[in-house]
């Protein structure tokens, strides 16, 4: 074993990991040299990308309809896609607003090293899924994953959600209860409400979300790539800025509907979760940054966290709002401890 292939632990994460990330870098990058001798059909859409570019239980592309991998099929019609990898006990994400399961590379690739079967599903609307004209509301939201959940028939789930998923997961508790349920984490969820109200004077005003819907209509990709930036807390002094980050970001929120994200500004903002919060009876994490920009802790964790009996809320000094791209490091750690909790 030469020096480069020496495996390095990092996080918990096993060493064949590192070795096998070596060896694939080395023979990409072999691939790549060599790819100058290949027919053009071949680097940019041909019979060698067509069969390399489906993944088991992934998603790939062909040439026609849509996206290769696993959908379902909805009551009213829709088709949701969704990822289904690995094996052991399931942990189904949630994205935020307006992304895909795609958000979720760092934590599914994470805990499917673990030993979890890691799921995530674009919600409708967004990345692979449907795009209906409506529908766009939390009861919907919650009942497709429902649905989900009823198709592959998970029990013990682990729910985890960011930012708009977190009243997905909520509302999913609120109509459907916790039978299927062992856990929850919200990460710097929107619970239980955004909207500044006379019962919740600490919320946003409505010009916020007014603004936000302005934006969309008006230019929405200069939007999504100006409200990255305090998303990802890249306007603060000494911020690590990623651009890479910030195009991944912008990419999957332009492959969402432009009706569903005009739409799910209301969903994400006016509806009040507190009765669904109160309805959880499994153990649950609230994770939040205290830097965050786009849903301030106090007024969403903190007071989730108060709602939901017997929670916990961990909060991590200095993270923004998209820290499980920012830091997913201590968000899987973090995460993985309170799973692993007795």
């Amino acid at each position: 074993m030469t020096k480069d292939d020496e495996p390095i632990s990092k996080n918990g994460v096993p060493d064949e990991f590192t070795l096998g990330r070596r060896r694939a870098i080395q023979r990409g990058a072999a691939m790549i040299a060599a790819g100058a001798m290949l027919p053009v059909t071949s680097i940019v859409g041909g019979p060698a990308l067509a069969a390399s570019s489906t993944l088991e239980n992934g998603a790939g592309f062909n040439s026609g309809d849509k996206p290769l991998g696993n959908y379902l099929k909805t009551k009213d019609g829709s088709e949701i896609f969704y990822k289904d990898w690995g094996t052991g006990q399931a942990i189904v994400f949630s994205h935020g607003w307006p992304l895909s399961a795609d958000a979720w590379d760092a934590q599914m690739l994470f805990f499917g090293f673990k030993g979890y079967r890691v799921i995530a599903h674009d919600r409708r609307g967004h990345g692979r899924s449907s795009q209906p004209w409506t529908g766009y509301d939390n009861n919907t939201f919650a009942d497709d994953l429902a649905e989900l959940l009823e198709k592959l028939d998970l029990q013990r789930v682990i729910l985890v959600a960011h930012s708009m998923g977190g009243g997905e997961i909520a509302r999913y508790v609120g109509r459907h209860g916790t039978s299927r349920l062992a856990r929850m984490v919200f990460i710097a969820a929107v619970p239980p409400l955004m909207l500044k109200t006379n019962n919740n004077p600490g919320g946003l005003p409505m010009s916020v979300f007014d603004g936000i819907r302005k934006g969309i209509v008006e230019n929405r990709a200069q939007f999504y790539k100006d409200v990255s930036v305090p998303f990802f807390g890249y306007n603060r002094p000494n911020a690590k800025v990623s651009e890479g980050i910030q195009e991944q970001f912008w990419r999957l929120a332009m492959q969402s509907s432009i009706k569903g994200s005009y739409d799910c500004v209301k969903a994400f903002s006016e509806d009040d979760f507190t009765g669904d919060l109160k309805k959880i009876d499994v153990p649950t994490l609230f994770l939040h940054g205290e830097d965050d920009q786009i849903v301030p802790v106090a007024d969403s964790s903190a007071l989730s966290a108060k709602i939901v009996k017997g929670s916990t809320l961990k909060l991590i000094p200095g993270a923004p709002h998209g820290l499980c791209n920012t830091i997913p490091d201590q968000v899987d750690e973090q995460i993985l401890a309170f799973i692993r909790e007795a």
